[in-house]
C-alpha cells in the first residue's frame, strides 16, 4: 500500500467533542471487555479528572485576591509591557516585567496557558482578558504570545496590568479528540493499532537481516537487539529502560535507522523537558530536525530548530513580513483621530483598512506555503503529545510514531500522535514515576495505567528491555534489580566498583548502600495541617550530620576549588514531604560547608519527581515517616522510592526508622538487602561522633 493510499484509507472524524461521550450511533455493539468498551471507560476516567483538576483549580483561584494568587504562584502582579512584537502568524508577542522585588517562587512555565489582565477601575464587571500561552521565561520577565492580531485598547491605556496562570482547557479538548478518533475507527490502520496496542489481536514483526542496522554505534547486546526490534516491528515495539541503562541513546539510534528507511517520522514525549533533551540530541547527530510548540530550555541549539525559526529563516519570509510591517502602518493611519471626517478621508480609511486586511490575508497565505515547504522537507518532527495536535501537523501522516516516557504519559495523551501514525514505538519504565492523576477515583479505577504498562503486559513480545546499565555501584543498583527487573540488571564494569574512593582517593573505602535507623530515637515525625504535609526536623539535622562526616575528605575549602578527573562531585537530598524539602533547605542554608555547596549548586534539595532523569554521585533520603502505628503514606508508592534510590552513582544514605517502615513489605525487604550488604548503621554511630 502506498503512502498516498494509506492516507486516504484513515477515517478523519469532525473535531466534535460530544462524539466520544454519545456512542450509541456506532452501528456494532462492542462485546464486554473488548478495546472499543475499555477506551469508553477510559474516556469516562478522564473526564473525571477534568473535572476534579478544574475543580481544584478554580478553588485555589476563585475569589481569592491577587496577593492571595501571588502568593499561591499563580499570578504575577503588577507587570509591565516592556516590548511588542508581531509574532508569526501575525499574532502579538508581549514581553511583561514584574517588579524585581517580586522574587517569590510561581508556577509559570514554558508552554502554560496564561491570562493578561488589566485592572483601571473605568473597567465594569470582571476585568478585562487577553489570553495566550507562556513563551519564554526568565527570573521576572516572561513572553506572552497572545491569540490576537490585534491588541484591546486596555493594554496600551494606562491600566494596571498582571498576569494568571489560566485553566489548560487544550490538552482535555485534544484528548478527548483523540479518543474520539480511535472509539470509533473502522476498517483502517487505527483501528488495527488499537486492537494490536490493547492485546485484541497478535503484534507481527518481519525476519530480521543480517545487514538490519546500518549507523555504526557502540550499543552493548540488549540496546541493539531493541534497536532490531524497533526496525522489525510492523505494528509496535517497546522500548523498556531501566534507570541508568541508556534508553535515550538507545532510542535516539533506533530514530536514526528508522529514517535510514522511511521518509519522515514523529517523535513525542509527555512534557517539554524530554521532548527537549531528544530535539538537541537528535540535531547534535546532524539529522534534518524541527522542534513543534514551545521549548522548554531556551538554547540556540534548540530555538534553531523550532518551527518559527526555520520559517523565519525562509528567503521569503522577509517578503511576508514586509506585508505584516506595511499591513499596521495602514490599519494604524486608518485609526488616527481627525476633526473632520468628509467622504474623500472616509473613502480613504475604508481603502486603508481594506488594503491592511489584504495583506495580512496575503501574508498568512505565504507564512503558510512556507510553513508546508519546511515541514515537507524535515526527517524528523518533534513535539509533546498534545503538540502532536498543532494545526500545521493536522493533515500529516506518519510511518512511525516515538513516544519516549510513555511509562509517564496518560493513555488518552498517547492516542493523540498515535491516531497519525502507521505503527508506534513506546521508550520508557514503568517501575518509574507513573502519570500525575489528580481525580483519587479516576487514579483507583485505572486510568494511572498506561498504555505503555497495558501494551507490555499484554504483548510481552514486543518489549525488548535494557540490561546493562552505566551509572550505579553495583550494590546501589542490585535491590532495585532485584525487586523491579527480575535481577537482570548488570553493572558495566567502568561504574561496577566506582565507590566515593574511585572518585577521589581522598575518601576512605565506604559502604555504597547505607541505613541509618534512628528507631528508639524519638524522632516523631510532625504533621503540618495547613498543608497536610510532614516534616521529621531531628532525622533531617542526623542527614546533613552524616553528610557533612562523608564530606570530611574534601577538607574546609570550598570542593570547587579542588581539581578532579572526574568533575564536581555531585549531591542530591531527597525527602518525600514538601515540609521536610523546605526544613532541609533552610537548615542547608544555614549550614556553613553544605550552604556553599547550595549556592554553587554542586548540591541540590527536591522531591523524587524533581530527580526524575537526572544523576548525582551522592543521594541523601530522608524518609521521614516515624509513628507508633506504622503509617507510611507516600512511601507506599515503591515506583517513587526505585527513583529515588537509582539516582545515585556512588553512595546511597538512606535515614528513617526501622520500626516504621519495616511494617511495608517493601521497607522490610531493603533493611534485609542493606543489612546484608553490611551498609546498616544505627543513628547511635553517628551522634557518637559529635
Amino acid at each position: 500500500m502506498t503512502a498516498a493510499s494509506r492516507k486516504a484509507t484513515r477515517f478523519r472524524p469532525t473535531r466534535d467533542s460530544s462524539r466520544c461521550i454519545s456512542l450509541a450511533d456506532l452501528n456494532d455493539s462492542p462485546t464486554p471487555n473488548s478495546p472499543i468498551e475499555e477506551l469508553r471507560r477510559v474516556h469516562a476516567l478522564m473526564l473525571l479528572e477534568q473535572k476534579e483538576d478544574l475543580t481544584q483549580f478554580k478553588l485555589k483561584n476563585a475569589k481569592a485576591s491577587i496577593q492571595e494568587r501571588q502568593r499561591r504562584g499563580f499570578t504575577w502582579y503588577p507587570v509591565t509591557v516592556t516590548q511588542e512584537d508581531l509574532g508569526f502568524g501575525g499574532k502579538w508577542v508581549l514581553e511583561l516585567q514584574r517588579p524585581a522585588g517580586q522574587q517569590g517562587l510561581h508556577l509559570f512555565q514554558v508552554g502554560k496557558n496564561a491570562s493578561l489582565f488589566g485592572t483601571a477601575p473605568k473597567h465594569a464587571g470582571d476585568p478585562p482578558t487577553l489570553n495566550g500561552v507562556v513563551t519564554s521565561l526568565g527570573r521576572n520577565k516572561l513572553q506572552l504570545t497572545t491569540s490576537k492580531e490585534d491588541l484591546p485598547d486596555w493594554v496600551q491605556d494606562g491600566s494596571r496590568l498582571g498576569i494568571d496562570l489560566s485553566f489548560d482547557e487544550v490538552s482535555y479538548r485534544e484528548m478527548d479528540h483523540a479518543l474520539s478518533e480511535v472509539i470509533s475507527a473502522r476498517g483502517n490502520r487505527l483501528a488495527e493499532l488499537r486492537d494490536v496496542l490493547l492485546g485484541a489481536q497478535q503484534a507481527r514483526f518481519r525476519a530480521p537481516r543480517i545487514d538490519d542496522l546500518f549507523y555504526p554505534s557502540p550499543l552493548n547486546d540488549s540496546q541493539l537487539a531493541a534497536v532490531r526490534q524497533v526496525i522489525t516491528a510492523q505494528d509496535v515495539a517497546v522500548i523498556h529502560g531501566p534507570p541508568g541503562t541508556g534508553k535515550t541513546t538507545t532510542l535516539v539510534q533506533a530514530i536514526l535507522e528508522t529514517i535510514r528507511r522511511e521518509r519522515r517520522v514523529l517523535v513525542c514525549a509527555p512534557s517539554n523537558t524530554a521532548v527537549d533533551l531528544l530535539t538537541e540530541t537528535l540535531a547534535e547527530r546532524g539529522v534534518n530536525v524541527i522542534r513543534m510548540g514551545n521549548p522548554s530550555r531556551v538554547s540556540d541549539l534548540l530555538l534553531q530548530h523550532t518551527l518559527d525559526a526555520r520559517v523565519m529563516a525562509h528567503p521569503s519570509y522577509s517578503q511576508a513580513r514586509a506585508m505584516r510591517q506595511t499591513a499596521s502602518q495602514h490599519r494604524e493611519a486608518a485609526s488616527q483621530p481627525l476633526r473632520s471626517l468628509g467622504h474623500d478621508e472616509r473613502q480613504q480609511r475604508r481603502w486603508l483598512r481594506e488594503e491592511a486586511r489584504q495583506l495580512f490575508q496575503q501574508a498568512d497565505d505565504l507564512e503558510r506555503y512556507i510553513t508546508e515547504q519546511v515541514l515537507d522537507a524535515v526527517q524528523i518532527i518533534t513535539c509533546t503529545l498534545v503538540g502532536a495536535s498543532h494545526r500545521n501537523l493536522r493533515h500529516l501522516s506518519f510511518d512511525t510514531v516515538f513516544i519516549d516516557e510513555a511509562a509517564q504519559a496518560l493513555e488518552p495523551g498517547c492516542w493523540i500522535p498515535i491516531a497519525k501514525g502507521q505503527r508506534v514505538v513506546l521508550a520508557g519504565d514503568h517501575h518509574q514515576l507513573p502519570p500525575t492523576v489528580k481525580s483519587e477515583k479516576a487514579a483507583r479505577d485505572g486510568l494511572r495505567e498506561t498504555l505503555f504498562e497495558k501494551c507490555i503486559q499484554r504483548q510481552p513480545a514486543t518489549a525488548r528491555m535494557l540490561t546493562v546499565q552505566y551509572r550505579m555501584h553495583q550494590q546501589i543498583m542490585a535491590f532495585s534489580s532485584e525487586q523491579f527487573y527480575g535481577g537482570q540488571l548488570q553493572a558495566h564494569q567502568s561504574v561496577r566498583d566506582a565507590g566515593l574512593e574511585a572518585y577521589d582517593p581522598g575518601f576512605a573505602p565506604d559502604r555504597p548502600v547505607e541505613f541509618l535507623d534512628t528507631a528508639g530515637f524519638g524522632f516523631l515525625e510532625i504533621t503540618i495541617p495547613e498543608s497536610r504535609s510532614t516534616a521529621n526536623p531531628e532525622e533531617a539535622d542526623l542527614l546533613l550530620q552524616r553528610l557533612e562526616q562523608l564530606l570530611a575528605p574534601c577538607g574546609p575549602v570550598a570542593q570547587s576549588q579542588l581539581p578532579h578527573v572526574h568533575g564536581q562531585l555531585t549531591i542530591g537530598v531527597i525527602a518525600p514531604y514538601r515540609a521536610q524539602i523546605n526544613y532541609l533547605k533552610d537548615a542547608i542554608e544555614e549550614n556553613e560547608r553544605l550552604g556553599g555547596l547550595l549556592q554553587q549548586r554542586w548540591l541540590s534539595v527536591g522531591t523524587v519527581d524533581s530527580f526524575q532523569g537526572q544523576e548525582r554521585d551522592i543521594i541523601a533520603i530522608s524518609l521521614t515517616r516515624s509513628n507508633r502505628s506504622g503509617e507510611i503514606g507516600f512511601l507506599s508508592d515503591i515506583r517513587r522510592m526505585n527513583v529515588g534510590m537509582t539516582r545515585a552513582r556512588r553512595k546511597l544514605l538512606l535515614v528513617g526508622d526501622s520500626s516504621t517502615l519495616s511494617a511495608h513489605p517493601f521497607f522490610k525487604a531493603l533493611l534485609t538487602y542493606v543489612g546484608r550488604v553490611g551498609g546498616y548503621r544505627t543513628a547511635w554511630e553517628i551522634v557518637d561522633q559529635r
